[in-house]
């Protein structure tokens, strides 16, 4: 699950859609979280190995392998 506020974090909603729900034991660290520049567009990685992204501003998250090592930072190329 992840949270998402857009009132500066008065208020958080659960975003679901695409991501493991039971027993998933993901952790992910501030650094493997990135946004593009434009915003829309999410990447972010845990220390089990599992990396997904979104297109949509985080509503919806899709799979991209989940047999990585641990995933510590993810960037967008040419990002900053």
């Amino acid at each position: 699950m992840v949270t998402k506020t857009s009132d500066g974090g008065k208020t958080f909603r659960q975003l679901t859609t695409g991501l493991p729900g039971q027993h998933a034991y993901d952790i992910v660290f501030r650094h493997a979280l990135d946004v593009d520049s434009t915003g829309s567009c999410l990447a972010m990685g845990s220390t089990t190995g599992n990396l997904w992204v979104s297109e949509d501003g985080g509503e919806t998250w899709e799979t991209v392998s989940q047999n990585l090592p641990p995933v510590y930072v993810v960037r967008f190329l040419g990002e900053g």
